[in-house]
């Protein structure tokens, strides 16, 4: 049984507060995007994963995956079975690739042995293996708060847009993101990010913002000058998803220009 993995950008993220549990409260809109890794389930004497295209760091016992299919197995007496992933969403680039990968798993082996497991058992299941992998479990548009969790589906359509997701191939690590966050200086009033995804696109620019993205810039120039390079290319919004790496724009048309200093990055276009 094969199932398709994709990834999802962050339309503003607003960091609230930080928690007694040591997260952070947080809202952002979830916007999916057909850029996808490719996974395969076959049931199997004893566990066993694989994968191909981008290289998998770490030790099996780390990976989603396996994390996905240990928890059914503990709760549910699912037997083992050979997971491969071909991985074509990159890592640490704020598109959601791992969480979705994890969030996928449950689906997957869900319907693999008919569990009949419900959205709203998934999504607890999914909240587990980490907080941006519930809204995969339901994979549209959504309003997200809490730690991304707490999800809302919006009726969001951005089809007629073509989207360019630019990643530098720079890894940001999101726990040093969030660590680097001055919260005294986000704690202000502001308009909620629900209420500004309702405006036209073309009015997002000066309102839709990421709060990861001065800290990614300070250290990382080169991401800043992506996002610069996208609006003068001709897009209508653009931005950092999630903690980074990868930058979007968002374009009116689907003809979209030749890149100047994008030759050593990878593009996607959607």
């Amino acid at each position: 049984m094969v199932i398709f993995p994709n990834c999802k950008i962050n339309l503003g993220l607003q960091i609230l507060q930080k928690r007694a549990d040591g997260f952070h409260d947080l809202e952002t809109v979830f916007y999916p995007i057909q850029l996808k890794d490719v996974l395969e389930a076959i049931r199997s004497d004893a566990f066993q994963f694989t994968n191909s295209g981008m290289v998998i760091e770490g030790n099996i016992t780390d990976n989603i995956c396996y994390k996905a299919w240990k928890l059914l197995e503990n709760r549910h007496a699912i037997s083992p079975v050979h997971l491969h992933l071909h991985k074509a969403i990159p890592a640490g680039a704020g598109l959601g690739g791992g969480s979705s990968d994890g969030a996928f798993t449950l689906k997957l082996l869900n319907q693999l042995f008919q569990l009949k497991l419900s959205t709203e058992i998934l999504i607890d299941y999914a909240l587990e293996l980490g907080s941006d992998c519930p809204f995969f479990i339901i994979n549209k548009p959504a309003f997200a708060k809490g730690r991304g969790e707490i999800l809302q589906a919006i009726p969001l359509d951005l089809s007629a847009f073509t989207f360019v997701l630019v990643n530098p191939g720079i890894h940001v690590n999101t726990g040093w993101a969030f660590s680097q966050l001055a919260l005294d200086n986000l704690s202000a009033q502001r308009t909620s990010i629900r209420q500004i995804i309702s405006l036209p696109v073309t009015e997002w620019k000066e309102k839709l913002i990421n709060d990861f993205e001065n800290i990614v810039f300070e250290k990382h120039p080169e991401i800043k000058q992506v996002k610069a390079t996208l609006y003068d290319s001709g897009a209508v919004y653009a931005s950092m998803s999630g903690s980074g790496s990868t930058v979007f724009g968002i374009f009116n048309s689907s003809t979209i220009p030749a890149f100047k200093g994008f030759e050593n990055y990878k593009v996607f276009i959607f």
